[in-house]
């Protein structure tokens, strides 16, 4: 069986090229896994766009429409993060339609991997921390609402809390977070989740591994989810901008292929999305974003 994928020439729009947000990483990572035969252009499947009616399942109808129009104010641009710009709008939209199309696929393959997601900081009512509209959840709100899945596991393992995703689902018993992040990070005013394991700042593969390990598999468990929703956030690596923990390529090859055999072997099917990364060095960083789809080709041999 092949790795299906789920990518767009969309997922990358013009912003300033001093902006800390590695905005070209989404079609590196894409040219890398063609260029590593991780996957083909026949493999690929692209989304199309969310509209605002998707958008409303977790999100406020005014931050939608202000947001989308250009109207938002400025201190709530502030707080994302990024320029406003049509071309934003629409890459946003598109990657939101890309996480629900790698949950159909995954639904369907036992398996699949977008290239980009994973805006777990945005609420529904704003936009925080270079998310705007939260993929994560609109998926998961989108399943359950088409009767799709009756029971969702979100597996959030980028270094930082997915708050605005444990919000969103503070009441949803359908919906389990699970969030294993830095303590000494950004939120630093944290949300609940139905699962959250702070990590002290320096954490090595060897612990980081062991403490998964430990949750993981029991909570499979105990959840059974209809499917799994993985945030593969590189920003665990030691060299990441923004990250305080200390995981090496090795750690997050073998974080991700834990995650996914521990998944597949109990026979649930997984969607992934790629999370956050920030290391100055934009091949290094999209290498460490590939070592996903490298672990989920590998797992195929489960399915």
């Amino acid at each position: 069986m092949n790795l299906p994928v789920v990518y767009h020439p969309h997922y990358v729009t013009p912003i300033p090229q001093e902006h800390r947000f590695p905005m070209p990483k989404f079609k590196l990572l894409y040219e890398l896994l063609l260029k590593d035969g991780i996957t083909t252009p026949t493999l690929t499947h692209a989304p199309t766009i969310a509209t605002p009616e998707i958008l409303q399942l977790v999100h406020h109808p005014d931050y939608v429409a202000k947001y989308c129009n250009g109207t938002l104010d400025p201190k709530a641009l502030r707080r994302i993060g990024l320029p406003w710009s049509e071309g934003l709008v629409k890459r946003t939209c598109t990657a939101v339609a890309g996480t629900i199309l790698t949950a159909q696929l995954a639904l369907k393959h036992g398996l699949c991997c977008n290239t980009a997601g994973g805006t777990h900081h945005a609420f529904p009512d704003y936009g925080s921390g270079f998310c705007i509209f939260n993929d994560l959840a609109i998926a998961s709100r989108y399943l359950l609402e088409n009767k799709l899945v009756e029971r969702i596991l979100i597996v959030d393992l980028d270094v930082h809390q997915g708050d605005g995703t444990a919000y969103t689902f503070y009441d949803e018993s359908r919906v389990f977070t699970f969030s294993m992040h830095c303590d000494a990070n950004f939120p630093y005013r944290k949300q609940t989740s139905d699962l959250d394991i702070p990590l002290p700042v320096g954490l090595d593969d060897d612990g980081y591994l062991q403490i998964l390990a430990s949750y993981l598999s029991s909570l499979l468990q105990e959840i059974k989810p209809d499917l799994v929703l993985y945030d593969g956030g590189v920003d665990t690596h030691r060299g990441d901008r923004l990250g305080k923990l200390c995981l090496t390529d090795t750690g997050i090859y073998r974080r991700e292929m834990q995650v996914l055999s521990t998944c597949l072997a109990q026979g649930y099917p997984v969607a992934c999305v790629i999370g956050g990364g920030y290391s100055k060095d934009i091949h290094e960083l999209v290498y460490r974003h590939s070592l996903l789809h490298r672990a989920a080709q590998e797992c195929q041999k489960l399915l």
